[in-house]
């Protein structure tokens, strides 16, 4: 086979979850790029969604706007139920859905934050994956691909905590799903550096920025493009024998 052909999505269905912006919407493209139909799930992200697949289509490629939040079970079930109506199959799913929620030290923060966090970035990616199982393994080659954060490895700085801890469960659960799914679907997880993403414009201050491009032994952040290609090696046959694996894309900041 070549490698071409090992990167050929055509006639496969994929389902990112935060699809609307940031690594989920370049993840959206590059799968789409390479022949999949995709599933682009928003929360609140609707005006960037619609963005989203109007850049799908213009590739050549398909998709549908999937919206529901996730932390809840009905809507997490509806998201997969409404693309196998559409497609019929399920290939691929990323998990990347995320957010801090609010940045506060432990001893700050509340049940509420906590339950909050763990729902967003850990419970909405159990529940979606526990539906799509059943297609996953029907498909006979079907790919999990759980997004995790560089918080994972440095414990959450400046108030990140919770969120550390969600992405740290996200990495078991890597590993568990690896084990009792395999040989059927295949489940890995991806760590990003420092992302030249909205997620920071939001989180992380300017300067803050700035003082990741210079601890990073690149010498810069990294761009959501580059954790897509990961992506795509992952959800396509070029990974065949990769599973259970923690690829990290961070520049070199923090090796382990």
């Amino acid at each position: 086979m070549s490698i071409r052909e090992r990167l050929n999505l055509s006639g496969k269905t994929a389902l990112i979850t935060g699809a609307g912006v940031g690594l989920g919407r370049a993840t959206a493209l590059a799968l789409a790029e390479a022949g999949a139909f995709v599933g682009i799930h928003y929360r609140r992200s609707e005006t960037e969604a619609h963005s989203a697949l109007d850049a799908v289509r213009a590739l050549g490629a398909d998709g549908i706007l999937l919206q529901a939040d996730l932390s809840q079970e009905a809507p997490a079930n509806s998201i997969v139920d409404r693309l196998i109506a559409r497609t019929g199959r399920l290939d691929i799913l990323v998990n990347n859905a995320g957010d801090i929620i609010r940045r506060a030290r432990i001893e700050d923060c509340t049940l509420e934050d906590w339950h909050k966090t763990m729902d967003v970035n850990m419970t909405s990616a159990f529940l979606v994956t526990k539906r799509a199982i059943p297609h996953l393994r029907a498909s006979g080659n079907g790919r999990i691909v759980n997004i995790l954060s560089l918080a994972v490895q440095t414990g959450g700085a400046n108030g990140a905590g919770s969120y550390a801890a969600a992405k740290g469960a996200l990495e078991v659960f890597t590993r568990t799903l690896a084990r009792e799914l395999a040989p059927e679907v295949l489940t890995n997880s991806i760590c990003p550096g420092v992302i030249e993403t909205r997620h920071h414009e939001v989180h992380t201050r300017p300067e803050r920025m700035a003082e990741y491009r210079r601890e990073t032994p690149l010498g810069r952040n990294g761009t959501a493009d580059e954790v897509a290609m990961a992506v795509l090696y992952l959800a396509s046959e070029a990974g065949a024998f990769t599973n259970g694996a923690l690829i990290d894309v961070n520049g070199g900041r923090f090796l382990r």
